[in-house]
């Protein structure tokens, strides 16, 4: 401060901007510093740490959120050395202004989508595809750039023309990445409907509840093969959905998000091996400001498809999605707002007078139970809370 003082002062209203620097630096000369580091005791800690600032605060956020098969270093041990990078694992997360919802919509790998064209960092620019696989958009930014930031950009490209959607923060997981997250929380009860076994990924899990470690929820996500599994890409997405809200689950019964010191320590082992453009300080803002959102609002879905008409082994959406896109782009509810249930009156209208002089009404009869609704990851929408409603 004293350095700055000298220039400024000095410089702009006694001498100049010339003379003012010499001054300061003689000024400078004739302080005299004092080093304190191995005398004055460490300062106190707060007993009560300051609620983490969400810098988004009263705005809506969108995130899309990518899973690389980077295939070097810690990568390569746990899924084989390959050459290149895709994101087989596409999710693009919103996160009402409100904070009282968080939607997240997958989008299959396959899907035939319009891949833009892309401005690279090494300033060459791609040409634009037409009905190309979703994930080619991050593979055409890798192979042509060259690094991690031209294959996200490349794929936030493709999410915005296609969904019509502002992509305000990306985060890229890869498998060392996914394996902290699980492990930072002591691991993720998970029910097993029945006997699964890949032997691309090493899954070996039989029926019922575990608490899967980070290697095997990593097999989990990966798996596609064998025992348990059709081999589609938008089953694996639903199964990811249902391991992503379980992971919620144990977030928020451990309160992680309502301490900001602890979920500044989980956020920080969380995002080892996670490349983004959000700081720590960033999650941690908006993750605390979710602490008061309910399981009920934390709905997972995969964007509606069909088999493609041209290609059976691709996915095109469905006119449904317009809406979906739409109403995230808006900062709606996903699924439009719930309808209201029979016999209830709208909020903030009082119920009709009764009439002194009629008749008294029948008893009502008890309505039938509604039947319990099955849903299918990966084809309907649910609800962390419909997972934690999972029993096996």
């Amino acid at each position: 401060m004293l350095r700055a003082l000298a220039l400024g002062v000095s410089g702009v209203v006694v001498f100049g901007v010339a003379s003012g620097a010499a001054f300061a630096a003689r000024l400078t000369n004739n302080v005299a510093g004092l080093d304190l580091d191995d005398l004055v005791a460490a300062a106190p800690t707060p007993t009560t740490p300051p609620d983490p600032d969400d810098m988004h605060a009263g705005q809506a956020v969108n995130i899309l959120v990518l899973g690389s098969d980077q295939r070097d270093g810690v990568n390569a041990e746990i899924g084989g050395a390959e050459e290149g990078m895709r994101s087989d694992t596409s999710i693009v997360v919103h996160v009402s202004a409100d904070r009282s919802r968080v939607e997240m919509v997958s989008i299959p790998r396959d899907s035939l989508v319009q891949i833009p064209s892309c401005t690279l960092t090494n300033g060459k620019t791609t040409r634009a595809q037409s009905k190309a696989m979703f994930n080619s958009a991050f593979a055409i930014g890798w192979d042509n750039g060259g690094d991690l930031e031209s294959a996200a950009a490349c794929a936030v490209n493709a999410v915005q023309a296609n969904t019509g959607v502002a992509i305000d923060n990306v985060v890229v997981v890869d498998f060392a990445g996914f394996q902290n997250m699980i492990n930072a929380i002591g691991g993720v009860p998970m029910c097993i409907p029945h006997d699964v076994k890949d032997s691309y990924t090493g899954l070996d899990i039989t029926a019922g509840t575990h608490v899967l470690d980070g290697v095997t929820a990593l097999q989990y996500a990966r798996a596609r093969h064998g025992t348990g599994f059709d081999g589609s890409d938008t089953m694996r997405a639903g199964r990811q959905q249902v391991l992503i809200a379980s992971v919620a689950n144990e977030v928020l019964s451990k309160n992680l998000l309502t301490d900001g010191a602890q979920l500044m320590q989980f956020l920080s082992a969380a995002t080892q091996s996670v490349t983004t453009n959000l700081s720590v300080t960033d999650l941690t803002g908006l993750a605390f400001s979710l602490r008061g959102v309910s399981r009920d609002n934390i709905t997972l879905m995969t964007v509606p498809w069909a088999p493609a008409r041209s290609d059976k082994n691709r996915v095109e959406w469905t006119s449904a999605a317009h809406e979906i896109w739409a109403n995230i782009a808006a900062d709606r509810p996903m699924l439009g707002q719930p309808e209201q249930p029979a016999g209830q009156e709208p909020a903030g209208e009082d119920p009709p007078a009764s009439d002194p002089a009629a008749p008294p009404a029948a008893p009502e009869t008890p309505a039938a139970p509604t039947p319990t609704e099955t849903k299918t990851p990966g084809v309907d929408a649910f609800t962390a809370a419909d997972a934690t409603a999972t029993t096996c």
